[in-house]
C-alpha cells in the first residue's frame, strides 16, 4: 500500500490543517520539518510521494502552479489537487496525478478521462451535493477516473482514527485504485486500510506528530 506525505499550500507556505477551517491554517513548522517552505520541507522529510492541495486555488484566490512543479520534480509520484473545474484545468508533467475533487469540479463528471476523482467528505456527506459517499463512490465506477481517492475533510489534522467510518464498506463500493485520507492516527490505521484492500493512504499530522514513523513516508510503501 502506498504511503503519500500530504501538504497543503496556502500563500507559498505548507500548512497545516485541521477539520476544514482553511482560515485558521498556520505554518507547519513544529513537525517533521523545521520548514513551512514547500521544497525544503520535501528536503527535510525525503518522502517518495507527495499529496498537493492548493488551497488559494481551489478557493480562487490564487495558484501554487510553479512550486507544484518544483515539487514534483523533488518527489517519485506527486498527487495534486489544484481546484480542477474542469477537464481543461489540468497539470501534465511527468509522475503527477491529477487529482479532481468534488468541492470543485462541477456535475458532469462524465467529461473527464483520467486523474484522480477526490470525493470530498463533511460530516459523512459528499460535498457539495450533500450524496452519500458509498453510494457516491459505487455511482463513480464506470467513468473514466484512474481512480478515487475518499478525503474526510472533517478528520483532517484529527489523528482522531476511523471512529465514525468502516473502511472496508467504501472497499466493497468501488474496484478500481482507491487512497484514503484524513484521520489516519498510527500505523495500526494503516495496517486498517491495507487490510480492507486500500492502494494508498494520505498522511500528515500522525507523522508530524510521531504516531508514524518517518521511515515509512520515506520508503513510501507499507508492506
Amino acid at each position: 500500500m502506498e504511503l503519500v506525505l500530504a501538504m497543503d499550500l496556502k500563500a507559498g507556505l505548507v500548512v497545516h490543517g485541521e477539520k476544514g477551517k482553511r482560515s485558521g491554517y498556520r505554518p507547519l513548522t513544529w513537525g517533521a520539518s523545521p520548514v513551512a517552505d514547500p521544497i525544503g520541507f520535501i528536503v527535510h522529510i525525503r518522502p517518495v510521494s507527495i499529496y498537493i492541495a492548493d488551497l488559494d486555488r481551489i478557493t480562487g484566490t490564487g495558484s501554487h502552479d510553479r512550486i507544484i512543479r518544483e515539487c514534483n520534480s523533488l518527489v517519485s509520484h506527486c498527487y495534486a489537487d489544484r481546484g480542477c473545474r474542469g477537464p481543461g484545468d489540468m497539470l501534465v508533467l511527468p509522475h503527477l496525478e491529477n487529482v479532481i475533487g468534488t468541492e470543485t469540479c462541477g456535475t458532469d463528471l462524465h467529461s473527464y478521462h483520467g486523474g484522480y476523482l477526490s470525493i470530498d467528505m463533511k460530516n459523512g456527506a459528499v460535498i457539495p451535493s450533500g450524496d452519500d459517499p458509498v453510494e457516491f463512490l459505487s455511482s463513480v465506477s464506470g467513468l473514466g477516473f484512474e481512480g478515487c481517492i475518499l478525503l474526510d475533510i472533517s478528520a483532517v489534522g484529527t489523528s482522531k482514527g476511523f471512529p465514525e467510518n468502516d473502511p472496508a464498506r467504501f472497499r466493497d463500493a468501488y474496484h478500481g485504485k482507491l487512497l484514503w485520507g484524513g484521520g489516519v492516527a498510527s500505523v495500526d490505521d494503516l495496517d486498517t486500510l491495507r487490510q480492507a484492500g486500500f492502494d494508498g493512504a494520505i498522511i500528515a499530522t500522525a507523522l508530524h506528530k510521531g504516531m508514524v514513523p518517518i521511515d515509512l513516508i520515506r520508503r513510501g510503501y507499507l508492506c
